[in-house]
């Protein structure tokens, strides 16, 4: 981990995220239909619609292509998505670019080893305790959070606050 991941974040414009294990715990439910089920966590989905709100872009890459995914992304209004797509470092640096941001203004979180090449580019890597050790290894920052257990809301939440956004976000629902 960076010694001061605090400044990296400093000028974090945008955040992109990995989904199975960031976003949702990583598993697969299947029913008897054969339809595969997500779960996500409403923190996770709340600190998105703040960071928005202040100008923080959010983007999405996953490595699978599944309908709730879909479905939760659009809910949150993320733009920025690209799904059944295993080599995410390219579509990073495309986010960017269409954001307007250079990869080092720039988050990605991930969990597993198709994060790493992404990982690597970011100007601000972060990952989730219960990541691969290659991915935590990789990390300036990791939640105290699992993936799918409030861990994008913390991730955002540290980033905000290291903006000095933190407040301006938190006025939205407390006033």
């Amino acid at each position: 981990m960076t010694a001061n991941p605090t400044k990296l974040a400093q000028n974090i414009k945008l955040l992109v995220l990995d989904v199975d294990g960031v976003l949702t715990d990583g598993g697969l439910y299947y029913g008897d239909d054969g339809i595969v089920m997500k779960r996500f966590h409403v923190q996770d989905g709340l600190g998105i619609k703040l960071a928005q709100a202040v100008g923080l872009e959010i983007g999405v890459i996953t490595g699978l292509n599944q309908k709730p995914v879909e479905m939760r992304v659009r809910e949150l209004g993320i733009t920025h998505y690209y799904a059944g797509k295993h080599d995410k470092a390219p579509l990073f640096k495309e986010i960017c670019e269409k954001v307007g941001v250079s990869p080092s203004e720039a988050a990605f979180m991930g969990d597993d080893w198709i994060d790493l090449g992404v990982m690597r580019v970011a100007g601000f890597a972060m990952s989730v305790p219960n990541a691969v050790p290659e991915a935590i290894d990789a990390a300036d920052w990791v939640s105290t959070r699992k993936g799918g257990e409030g861990a994008v809301r913390e991730a955002i939440a540290f980033i905000l606050d290291a903006r000095g956004l933190k407040d301006e976000a938190l006025k939205q629902w407390a006033e």
